[in-house]
């Protein structure tokens, strides 16, 4: 049953120029000057150039163009448009014609001057894996049928250089999708072929076969050759967990011999396939979102706002404005509230962009004083705890708008550049009672172990007793946790003979 009644609610709503800010904080510069593109394709009333600039083209407007609003060249100074009654508009023009349209939504001085030359970012495109290997498959002497078979089995192969299918699901799909008749024994010929071709161990089913491959083509073939080879054969599964001794024993070979072994085998590459993908991915380098830097003892920052262009409303579209809003048919009104929409999104825009700039400076300017003694030395124990409530509280800003400005957004510094995620981490207690970075017991716990005895490598627990003797009181597992963050493996990988 349908009752009627009064009811409070809090809630919450965001205007569309809060969101579009809000999306425009969290791009890093390279997509910030994708979408200033966008915006000015779809936006006819937002364009580039300063208000000097304009007012330079409006001087030069030819009697033809003029006329377009119905207006025509006069001697003396131009006849001013009657102003339309303000009992019938809803709007004020001088909220459209007085503005400052030219302003610039930077805060800082800018990065490049107009006639400075504007440099694109190389991207580089090779052959694609699986084209490579098409190419060198006309080298060999196959049937129509088996080429056909072969192009679909190279199809099937991983970024990794893999077959990870088993041969016999792949006998159906061919027969269903291909319409190929086809048995067991011609896709195991087949594939031989496939693994004849370079990069070696290519078309292999595992890790195994892979390292076989390439082992077997090796030439010339030493004595340590034919050692890895039963090695990979007869004791995989000792080998990749690294028990060496085990191995020896069994081959009743010196620790010397099997060290020479070792060596033949981690000179293999187990991913085949990556080599030669990777000519296919796109290299682009990291474009910087902010600059910091060291003159003198003083910390300087800069936004980048190289290939940012300046934006202005159009003056066309102002003028349009003003002679539809003399308008009195149905058609002008609706040619009105169009231009009215479109100008308004270009100044929505201009402003949310310089609200970004704004935001942008005022977070980083907080990260670089929290920060001060990291971006003075590079040193990265000299890194303080740091959360975004932290940076949040000295802005006076959401945590999720400093979220937003750290996300994807890189600084340049003397140092490196780093992704702004890198200057924030969680507090850890010391014996003594101070709070220090979990970054810096993770530098600390990356130095021991990189200075260890690689014959004895330092386990989770000798690990923790090393911090607690430098008053850094973390359990075990703790470490274990920091190592596998730090992409560390167990003591055990990591011994050598």
């Amino acid at each position: 049953m349908l009752k009627q009644g009064l009811y409070q609610k809090q809630l919450q709503k965001l205007s569309p120029q809060q969101i579009q800010l809000m999306k425009l904080l969290q791009l890093p510069t390279v997509a910030l000057e994708q979408r200033i593109k966008e915006e000015i394709e779809t936006n006819p009333a937002l364009e580039e150039g300063t208000e000097e600039n304009e007012e330079e083209k409006t001087d030069d407007l030819s009697e033809d163009d003029e006329g377009l609003f119905g207006e025509e060249e006069s001697g003396g100074e131009e006849e001013k448009p009657e102003e339309a009654p303000k009992e019938k508009e809803d709007f004020s023009l001088d909220d459209y014609m007085d503005e400052d349209e030219g302003y610039s939504y930077r805060e800082h001085v800018n990065n490049s001057s107009p006639d400075e030359e504007r440099r694109e970012t190389p991207l580089s495109q090779g052959p694609g894996f699986q084209e490579i290997l098409l190419n060198q498959l006309t080298l060999h002497n196959l049937s129509e049928h088996q080429y056909q078979i072969a192009t679909y089995l190279i199809g099937n192969l991983d970024e990794d250089g893999y077959l990870r299918r088993e041969l016999e699901a792949i006998v159906d799909d061919i027969a269903f999708t291909q319409n190929l008749s086809t048995s067991l024994e011609e896709l195991e010929t087949v594939l031989k072929v496939i693994q004849q071709l370079d990069p070696p161990g290519v078309g292999a089913r595992s890790l195994q076969e892979c390292l076989l491959l390439q082992l077997e083509r090796k030439r010339p073939r030493t004595e340590f050759t034919i050692l890895a080879i039963r090695v990979i054969k007869e004791h995989m599964e000792e080998f990749s967990k690294k028990h060496y001794e085990k191995i020896a024993r069994r081959m009743g070979i010196t620790d010397d011999s099997l060290k020479m072994v070792i060596q033949e085998i981690i000179k293999l590459n187990p991913r085949p396939g990556g080599s030669a993908a990777d000519s296919q991915r796109f290299v682009q380098d990291i474009v910087p979102d902010f600059f910091i830097y060291n003159n003198d003892g003083k910390l300087e920052l800069q936004v980048n706002g190289r290939n940012v262009p300046e934006l202005r409303v159009s003056n066309m579209y102002q003028s349009m404005l003003q002679e539809y809003a003399k308008s009195k048919d149905r058609s002008g009104k609706e040619a009105l509230g169009f231009v009215k929409q479109k100008i308004d999104s270009a100044k929505w825009f201009i402003d949310a962009l310089k609200q970004r700039q704004n935001t942008l400076l005022l977070t980083m300017q907080a990260i670089m004083d929290f920060q001060r003694e990291f971006f003075m030395q590079g040193d990265e124990t000299k890194l303080r705890p740091m959360i975004l409530k932290d940076i949040a509280d000295r802005v006076s800003l959401d945590i999720s708008t400093v979220s937003r400005v750290a996300n994807s957004k890189y600084v340049q510094t003397p140092y490196g550049t780093f992704l702004l995620k890198f200057f924030f981490s969680e507090s850890l207690s010391t014996d003594s009672g101070e709070e220090v970075s979990t970054r810096e017991v993770k530098k600390i716990l990356s130095d021991c172990i990189e200075a260890e005895d690689k014959h004895n490598p330092l386990t989770d627990d000798a690990l923790a007793k090393i911090l607690k003797d430098k008053g850094y009181n973390i359990a075990r597992r703790t470490v274990a946790k920091y190592r596998e963050q730090l992409d560390i493996p167990v003591a055990r990988m990591r011994k050598q003979l």
